[in-house]
C-alpha cells in the first residue's frame, strides 16, 4: 500500500507542476477562445475580418430581442468582443480581463436571451467555469501575459 501512495504522490506531483499546470491552462484559454471565435464567424461576412452580416441585426432584433441595450449597439459590440477576446486569450494577452469579458458576454445571453436552466446547464456553465479557471490561475507560462511580466520584471531591476 505505501508503494502505491508514494506512486500516487510523485504522480500528483508531477502533474501538479507549473509546465503540466500552464499546458492545461493553454488548453483552458484555447477551449474558451475556440466557443467565442465560432460564434464571432457566423456575424461576419465570408472572406473578411470585420464586415458584419446584415442579417445579424434582424437576428438580434427578433431572437435576442430581451437584451437591454439597442440591436444597433449589440450587434457589434458583440461581433468585436467575439473577435477581440478571442485572440487575447490565444496569445495569452489580458487573459484574464479578456476572461472575464467573455464570463460578461455568457451571463448577459443567459439572462436577457436564453434565460432557461437547461441553457445554463448545458453552454453557459461551461463558458463561466473556463473563465473563472483563467481568472483565479492566470494564463499559465505559456502566454504573451507571462513573457511581459518576466521581460518588465528584468528591466527593472
Amino acid at each position: 500500500m505505501t508503494a502505491m501512495n508514494s506512486l500516487w504522490q510523485r504522480l500528483t506531483g508531477i502533474l501538479s507542476g507549473s509546465f503540466i499546470e500552464s499546458a492545461v491552462l493553454l488548453m483552458t484559454r484555447i477551449a474558451l477562445a475556440g466557443i467565442f471565435w465560432r460564434a464571432y464567424k457566423t456575424k461576419v461576412v465570408e472572406g473578411t475580418w470585420l464586415q458584419i452580416d446584415e442579417t445579424q441585426y434582424f437576428l438580434f432584433a427578433d431572437q435576442f430581442s430581451g437584451l437591454p441595450i439597442p440591436t444597433d449597439l449589440a450587434v457589434p459590440m458583440a461581433t468585436y468582443a467575439e473577435f477581440a477576446f478571442p485572440i487575447l486569450l490565444a496569445i495569452g494577452l489580458f487573459s484574464r480581463f479578456s476572461a472575464a469579458g467573455l464570463a460578461v458576454m455568457a451571463l448577459v445571453i443567459q439572462i436577457f436571451v436564453f434565460p432557461t436552466w437547461d441553457h445554463f446547464f448545458g453552454w453557459d456553465i461551461t463558458v463561466l467555469a473556463l473563465a473563472a479557471i483563467i481568472i483565479s490561475r492566470g494564463p499559465g507560462i505559456f502566454s504573451a501575459d507571462k513573457l511581459l511580466s518576466v521581460t518588465a520584471g528584468s528591466k527593472a531591476s
